[in-house]
């Protein structure tokens, strides 16, 4: 690791709207500098949905929590939902069961960090643990 500031990941939708929430939240729960951002359209129900989405992608959000965890020290992953996603257009409830199944895929990265599920609510402000 080449820096002393420190960092956490968050697997992100690529939706603007939910990023400084995100961020924020991350920043303040975990006491960081930095909030390394990994963005996919309805990230949760591409990492849920591995039968049938392209390897390809679920590989490449793992090449780049690998980078923040062994390039910059991460120890959290979050993975994150929210209301209004058009990459996701599930509900609420159907969108945290994603996010509970994508808990498991990044967990099977074996990289040994804490893996949180955060969902945003239509405010854009809110942010849940789930």
């Amino acid at each position: 690791m080449s820096t002393d500031k420190k960092f956490v990941c968050a697997i992100n939708c690529m939706d603007g709207r939910v990023q400084d929430a995100v961020k924020d939240y991350m920043k303040k729960i975990y006491g960081v500098d930095y909030v390394d951002m990994i963005t996919e359209p309805g990230p949760n129900k591409i990492l849920c949905d591995s039968a049938g989405c392209d390897k390809a992608v679920i590989e490449d959000i793992k090449k780049r929590v690998e980078i923040s965890v062994h390039h910059h020290g991460s120890k959290v992953v979050a993975i994150v939902g929210h209301d209004g996603c058009a990459g996701n257009p599930a509900s609420e409830e159907e969108q945290i069961k994603h996010l509970q199944k994508a808990k498991e895929i990044v967990e099977g990265f074996n990289l040994g960090i804490e893996v949180v599920l955060l969902y945003v609510k239509d405010d854009w402000k809110t942010v849940v643990k789930v």
